[in-house]
């Protein structure tokens, strides 16, 4: 892969779009390598959590690449949504929590990545915005559906309209930050939440993901019966057996479901 590198530390992959000279901008290829790097990690039973990041200090990923943009037609951007929605729809919903480091500048497409991880943990140098608006456009990778249900239509309608860039702090306020911590220390803590997160039972941490995914899209009878369905469900599995058991017997549980 040229734009997009993959790492996997024991139990983490760490994504890393890599171009830096550019702020690490988003064009079809880099969409396509992330797609290419989430569906291998998917099918990976040894990785439990990724981490998505950009190289560098300076940016996540400062937006689609306007330079290729500029040149596109309808059928053209279309087509770049796409690519956009599909990278997202993989972080939003593979088995494997998704973490979002995000170190400087995430903007347009770089922002609606961010929203499609399940955690979102922002260095002190973080800026979020969406800028399409002034470009002529909308944000197409997403930002129009999940900022709303992140932060709350009026404030997401305000991000949109006015284009303004919200800086770290602004938005662990507003919930679109999980965590905000030093630059430096950025990875550290990410790769430390995602150890935490692997050491627990990860077939049960992907239903709970798939769960709470589904309390977005339906009422909540029916949210809560699709809890009580995946609950049964777990009740089946060698994992819920081996946690119960190591609690009562006072040691550490050996999970190998996923």
């Amino acid at each position: 892969m040229e734009f997009v590198k993959l790492q996997i530390e024991e139990e983490i992959a760490i994504v890393t779009i890599d171009r830096p000279k550019s702020m690490n901008a988003l064009n079809n290829q880099v969409y396509e390598e992330i797609i290419a790097h989430l569906e291998a990690i998917q099918a990976n039973d040894q990785v439990k959590v990724v981490i998505l990041t950009g190289a560098g200090e300076k940016a996540f990923a400062a937006g689609a690449d306007i330079a290729q943009m500029v040149h596109q037609d309808a059928m053209e951007g279309r087509h770049l949504g796409g690519l956009c929605h599909r990278s997202a729809y993989l972080l939003e919903n593979m088995r494997q929590v998704t973490i979002a480091a995000v170190n400087g500048y995430a903007l347009g497409g770089g922002c609606e990545l961010t929203l499609a991880c399940d955690i979102r943990v922002a260095a002190e140098n973080a800026r979020f915005a969406l800028p399409e608006v002034g470009l002529g456009i909308i944000p197409g990778g997403g930002g129009t559906q999940r900022l709303s249900r992140i932060i709350g239509v009026g404030r997401a309608k305000e991000m949109i309209f006015t284009c303004d860039q919200i800086d770290a702090q602004e938005a662990y306020r507003m919930g679109l930050a999980n965590h905000v911590v030093p630059q430096a220390e950025l990875m550290d803590y990410c790769k430390a939440m995602a150890r935490k997160i692997a050491s627990k039972a990860s077939y049960a941490v992907s239903v709970a993901k798939a769960a709470v995914n589904t309390s977005e899209n339906v009422d909540l009878p029916s949210g809560c019966a699709r809890e009580q369905d995946l609950l049964g469900l777990l009740f089946a599995t060698h994992d819920k057996k081996e946690g119960m058991e190591a609690f009562l017997e006072r040691r550490k549980p050996n999970f190998t479901d996923f």
